[in-house]
Parts: C-alpha cells; sequence; structure tokens
C-alpha cells in the first residue's frame, strides 16, 4: 500500500546542504511533502510549549518548587488503564539503546536483546550525515536489506532472530539547520518522526509489525498531548489505522515525575509504557532547581539509584504504571566491558548487576543496557525474578510517595577529583560531538548528551552557590578556570585522535557556560554553530 498524495499546496522544503547518497533516498517528493504539512501544522505550537517550560522555569526560579497539580487529580485517582500492549512487545526485559551508524544497527538488533531503541537524541549528533544516513540504515532494516563491511574485512549481517525495532526522535528543543520551511528551521522531532513514518510504516505492516517510538525529554501533560496530536494526524493523513503507532515515555525530566498519571492518559491509546530515563533526570532535577542553594547535590558518582530521591522516582513509576497496566522500564547500565584488567571488569560488573537485582526486584519490567556485553548479564537477573513476560501482574504497590521525597536532595561529598571528572568528560565528550560522534566511550562507561550535560550543570551549581569541597576549597569560578586550563592541556598532551581542534572549542564554550549569571537550558544549543557539517 502506498501512502496517498498529500492534498495540499504548500511551500517547497529548503535544504541546505549539498544531496548526499542517502540524503537523495531519504528525501523523496512524497516524503518532503509529508514533512512540510508535518512542520507546516505543529510547529507554532512545538515552539508555544518550548515557551511554557520557559515560564515554568521562571517560576521555580523565583522560589516554587514542582508538584502535582490539582488540577488533574481526578485523572490521578480515576479508574482507567491503557490500551493492551500488541504481542511482540509484551516480553522487554532488555533492551540495548544507541547510534543510527549502520554496524550499531545491525549489532543491536542482533544483541539478543528484545527491544533495540535506534537513537536520533543524545547519542548521536545531529550532522547530515548521520541524520540522513541514519534514516537510510533503519530503512534497510526495517526491509532487512542491511549488512556492514569493516575495513578490516569483517561482513555484518543481520540474524534471523532480532530485536523489535523503536526510534527515539530528538526532544521538542533542538532544531535541524539543515532544512528549513518559511525561512526557520524545522524541529528535529518532526524530522525524525516524520520522516521514519513515512518511509517504514507500510513494511512494519507488511512484515507483521509497526512504528513504534520512544519519546523523550517530555515536561508536561501538554507535551504528551502534542505528541498524541502529531502523531493521530500522521496516521490519518497516511492512511494508517488509528493507534497503530505506539510509544514509550522517558521520564527524565524532574517536572515529569509530577504528571506521570497525566502523560500516560494522554497517550492512553497507544502508550506502552514509562521508562526510568536516570542520567537526563539527574541533570533536569540541577537545572530544574538551580536557583535553590538548599538543592546541591554531590558528586555525580555518589548520585546513584540507591539515593533517597533517585529512589523514590523509580518506585513511583514502577507504582504508576502498574496501576495502569503499563511497563515500567528501568534504566540504563552505562558500563562498558573492560578488557585487559580483569579485576576492575569483575568490579564493574557487580555494579551492572546490583542495579539490576534492584530494578527487577523492585517491580521493572525491564532495563537499559549500552553495551551488548552486558545484555545476558541484565536478562539474568530478570529471568530470575519475572514469572511471565513482565510483571503487570504483580500488584501496584500502595506506598505513598511524597513531593519531599521526590526533591529532597542525597547526601555526599564535592571532591577535587569529582570536579576534574566533571570537567574532564564534559570537554571530552562535547568535543567528540562537535566532530560528529554522539556516543563516546570514556572511562569504561558509554558516555552520551546526558551525562556531559550532569558535569557542566554540576559546575554551574557549585560555583554559583558557594560549594565547598570535602577539603574545605570554594568552587569558584576562577578556581574551575584554572582547572579548565590543566584538564584542557593533559587532553592535547594526550594527543586526542585529531580530536584537538573541537578540543579547544569545547573547552572554550564550557568555561564560558559556567560563568554565566544564568544556567543554559542545554548543552548542544549553544554548540550546535560548532558542529561538524
Amino acid at each position: 500500500m502506498s501512502s496517498p498524495a498529500l492534498p495540499i499546496e504548500r511551500a517547497e522544503l529548503e535544504v541546505i546542504h549539498m544531496d548526499t547518497p542517502s540524503s537523495l533516498r531519504v528525501l523523496t517528493p512524497g516524503a518532503r511533502e509529508f514533512l512540510v504539512a508535518l512542520a507546516d501544522r505543529f510547529t507554532d505550537r512545538q515552539r508555544a510549549l518550548l515557551e511554557a517550560r520557559q515560564a515554568r522555569q521562571a517560576r521555580f526560579d523565583a522560589g516554587e518548587l514542582p508538584g502535582f497539580d490539582p488540577d488533574t487529580a481526578a485523572i490521578r485517582e480515576g479508574d482507567w488503564r491503557v490500551a493492551p500492549a500488541p504481542r511482540e512487545v509484551r516480553d522487554r526485559r532488555t533492551e540495548i539503546t544507541g547510534p543510527v551508524s549502520r554496524k550499531m544497527v545491525i549489532n543491536a538488533l542482533n544483541s539478543g536483546a528484545q527491544v533495540y531503541m535506534a537513537d536520533f537524541e543524545d547519542s548521536t549528533a545531529p550532522t547530515w550525515q548521520a541524520i540522513m544516513d541514519g534514516q537510510a540504515n533503519l530503512m534497510d532494516a526495517v526491509r532487512r536489506e542491511i549488512d556492514f563491511t569493516s575495513e578490516e574485512g569483517k561482513h555484518y549481517r543481520l540474524n534471523e532472530r532480532t530485536a523489535v525495532l523503536m526510534v527515539r526522535p530528538r526532544g521538542l528543543h533542538l532544531p535541524t539547520r539543515h532544512l528549513r520551511l518559511h525561512g526557520r528551521p524545522i524541529p528535529g522531532s518532526l524530522v525524525d518522526f516524520g520522516l521514519f513514518l513515512y518511509h517504514n510504516h507500510d513494511a512494519l505492516r507488511t512484515a507483521g509489525s509497526r512504528p513504534y517510538f520512544y519519546l523523550p525529554k517530555l515536561e508536561h501533560v501538554e507535551e504528551a498531548q502534542y505528541w498524541e496530536d502529531v502523531i493521530s494526524w500522521s496516521e490519518a493523513l497516511l492512511d494508517i489505522e488509528p493507534n497503530t503507532v505506539k510509544v514509550t515515555v522517558l521520564i527524565e525530566t524532574l517536572p515529569a515525575v509530577f504528571q506521570m498519571h497525566e502523560i500516560l492518559h494522554a497517550l492512553k491509546g497507544r502508550i506502552l509504557g514509562l521508562n526510568c530515563g536516570r542520567w537526563d533526570y539527574i541533570f533536569s532535577y540541577i537545572k530544574t532547581l538551580r536557583a535553590h542553594p538548599d538543592r546541591i547535590l554531590p558528586d555525580r558518582a555518589s548520585v546513584t539509584m540507591a539515593v533517597p530521591f533517585m529512589s523514590a522516582y523509580s518506585r513511583l513509576l514502577i507504582q504508576t504504571c502498574h496501576r495502569r497496566g503499563a511497563f515500567a522500564m528501568g534504566g540504563m547500565a552505562a558500563q562498558i566491558p573492560i578488557r585487559g584488567d580483569e579485576a576492575a571488569n569483575t568490579q564493574s560488573m557487580a555494579k551492572v548487576r546490583a542495579d539490576k537485582v534492584r530494578e527487577a526486584e523492585n517491580g521493572h519490567d525491564g532495563t537499559w543496557v549500552a553495551h551488548p556485553g552486558l545484555e545476558r548479564l541484565a536478562r539474568a537477573e530478570f529471568d530470575r525474578v519475572l514469572t511471565g513476560p513482565n510483571q503487570l501482574d504483580r500488584p501496584p504497590s500502595t506506598e505513598t510517595i511524597t513531593t519531599e521525597q521526590l526533591l529532597a536532595p542525597c547526601e555526599g561529598d564535592i571532591t577535587e577529583k569529582g570536579v576534574r571528572s566533571n570537567i574532564r568528560v564534559a570537554i571530552l565528550y562535547l568535543a567528540s560531538w562537535m566532530g560528529g560522534n554522539g556516543c563516546v566511550p570514556i572511562d569504561h562507561l558509554m558516555e552520551d548528551a546526558a551525562t556531559a550535560e550532569i558535569g557542566r550543570t554540576q559546575l554551574w551549581q557549585w560555583a554559583h552557590h558557594g560549594a565547598r569541597t570535602d577539603t574545605g576549597q570554594a568552587v569558584t569560578t576562577d578556581w574551575l578556570d584554572g582547572l579548565f586550563v590543566e584538564e584542557h592541556a593533559r587532553l592535547l598532551a594526550a594527543g586526542m585522535n585529531g580530536l584537538m581542534p573541537y578540543i579547544n572549542k569545547a573547552t572554550a564554550l564550557l568555561r564560558e557556560l559556567t560563568r554565566k549569571d544564568v544556567l543554559e537550558d542545554f548543552l548542544t544549543l549553544p554548540a550546535y554553530p560548532y558542529l561538524a557539517p
């Protein structure tokens, strides 16, 4: 079944880049027309949602704290459930995530995990090549026509049995500079969602599957309703049966944790579940409460899922999901196997195992890993606890989780080692992102934009609220400047495999952001002009 012609006359889509083999495949006349229609209808509304975010943040900066909305109490207290999940995604005990490069797509689909979340967001630097190649790679994967041969001659192709494909578009805040309509950039979220849906909905139906999406960084039920309207409108325009498209929503912002019932309700005909996006959640906690000096967090390494406010967030997500018949997905294990150091690898894998034990025993229905080498380890802990494909039949907890628990800062020290780690990781990640790589192994962790965001927001928070390290050192912008100089020099001395020009740009930008009076909302926005073409 081919998609119907769109019965509209609209402005031309302006492409600000030379054609590539992938863009010629992806930006077909029909795809362009669909993107124009989608952007024409929803771009202004998306901008209004971003303005509403700014208004809420201004209230938080003035002293207000996030909390449950009394106006939507009826939804939270009502008796309703989301639609049942399709059979192919009722068992999601392990999910692997990663960028949309060709080799990664094949390896992730072959990893043994039930789901592969193909990520156009935090683990993809949105260069023109990456976005267009990513869409082309997924088109080939859906049709089982994807293969890859490395420079060493190793050939990769799909196994007979593969993971279910889900796609994460960019967040609402990110533009696409390469595609313009009426002289303005099109939102990246609409580009990623629209191109994948347009090209693949029919092939997925033929294969007995359907389009699945992960929706990132929502902050409010109005944003969930926006996505519901985007998807419903797209289904109608492409002659897709209503509620064919299914979604999972990441709860990775502090405001959203107070609106989980409302988000599920707004998407109840198509939502499968919610996911604990733990790293972005820590970043959002710092950003949302940036003007509150009593909410300062310690070293990133101390803010684990075992600390009270993170544990409360996870438990509330499980309770909310299971009350509504939705999946409660656990968070990311960012560790990667450590080769050549058996003792260090054993210690690292023990941390992963303990994290997955906690998730499974608390009631999560599945979890995320960043590396295929962790899939069996994570699966084993869920196999040990699950008696069926998920834990939806487990009676929901009746525990009352309070606003105070969700907002309470955790104890722990700020150390010079932690400060230096934040500087080093943020510089390295940002330099790699500017160079076109959005998923970077650093110190045996697979880092993406979320962990760089934690590092740079912690530096800002500590400096602007007069924090001190465990040795009594005041964290000032001048002191941080000195550490930036030292860490920058160490990175340059290490060679950094061609990243030197980006190391310089990343260091300068991060120092500037740390000194700003107001915390920048997202690192990738001021960094976007420096991104490789």
